[in-house]
């Protein structure tokens, strides 16, 4: 910052909260900007995504998510983890990158701000192809995709894999990779996401207004449900004799979320060749390094929906919190 005094380059603006609540509960401030652990770098950032693990974060619900975050309050007071910017200093343990190095990744929180601290190990350089808005937008969600196509699903060539949510965050991620892996892949999306989807390489697409892929007499060998909108009986009927159903869509009671219906599918999964695989996701530097080659090489694109700015990083989480998003929604520094 040329010609900032001391007082105002150690500080920064942020989107804060200092408790659970809906999106007015963030407000713009001025903070104390963060110093770099030995094995952190400090982030300049440029563009932070949202998404919806980050609304369960912020109001607190399911109540599940406060075991992590702070029972009676956030335990960190800046929301927000995807992100993408320019090395601004680096601890003195860090030696994959140096200041003016362009990087993305994610952290644990304190993304919705004009600086980050975040661990080296979760952070990748950013392909040369790529802004950071679309950068930023990718570690969560298309993390998300790849594990559970590839670690938990296996998909191989020639495989059919269907995708409900296939114009949304994870979604969206889910049909290009699908793709890559040489798979068969059908969307499933509204009628106004049916070009959208169709575009991001999709060979079939469902729109759901008017067909209800459970009743068509298509079985599948995967399916990734990221919207969990029909009984778990119905989805099943789509599915092949051994084939593998992903639930994902992280939504649920207002106490344990989705943990329920994970614990219905597990113990009917032992009394069924199908697999019915609920799973988490959690971040891997080499997953991401993974989708900074599939970006560099044009295998996956990232959906952008909407950008905000930083001081209304509150509007963002409100239309993230309303579902229906085509892709991502960034928030620009």
């Amino acid at each position: 910052m040329p010609g900032a005094s001391p007082a105002e380059a150690a500080t920064m603006r942020a989107a804060v909260q200092h408790r659970y609540g809906p999106p007015s509960v963030l407000e713009s401030r001025e903070v104390g900007r963060p110093q770099p652990g030995r094995g952190d770098v400090l982030v300049q950032v440029g563009a932070a995504s949202v998404h919806p693990g980050d609304y369960f974060v912020m109001t607190g619900e399911p109540y599940m998510v406060r075991l992590v975050f702070g029972l009676r309050r956030p335990r960190h007071g800046i929301p927000g983890m995807d992100l993408a910017g320019v090395v601004a200093a680096v601890g003195r343990d860090v030696t994959a990158f140096r200041p003016g190095d362009k990087v993305f990744g994610w952290s644990s929180a304190g993304a919705l701000a004009e600086y980050a601290c975040v661990s080296a190990r979760k952070l990748a350089s950013l392909p040369a192809n790529l802004s950071v808005v679309d950068a930023a937008a990718v570690p969560t969600s298309a993390m998300t995709a790849l594990q559970a196509l590839r670690d938990i699903a296996n998909v191989r060539r020639a495989q059919t894999v269907l995708v409900t949510g296939a114009s949304g965050g994870v979604g969206s991620f889910a049909v290009q990779i699908a793709k890559a892996f040489g798979a068969e892949v059908t969307g499933v999306c509204s009628t106004r996401n049916v070009d959208l989807v169709r575009s991001l390489g999709a060979d079939h697409v469902v729109d759901y207004t008017r067909t209800d892929f459970t009743r068509t007499g298509t079985r599948y060998d995967v399916i990734l449900d990221n919207v969990e909108a029909q009984p778990l009986s119905d989805v099943r009927r789509a599915l092949a004799p051994t084939g593998t159903l992903i639930p994902n869509s992280g939504r649920g009671g207002r106490w344990l979320g989705p943990l329920g219906r994970i614990a219905r599918a597990r113990v009917l999964s032992g009394f069924t060749r199908q697999q019915l695989k609920p799973f988490t996701s959690f971040g891997k530097r080499e997953d991401l390094l993974t989708l900074a080659d599939l970006l560099a090489t044009g295998q996956i694109r990232p959906v952008i929906d909407r950008t905000y700015p930083l001081d209304e990083a509150a509007d963002a989480l409100r239309y993230v919190g309303a579902g229906h998003t085509r892709g991502k929604v960034v928030v620009t520094v």
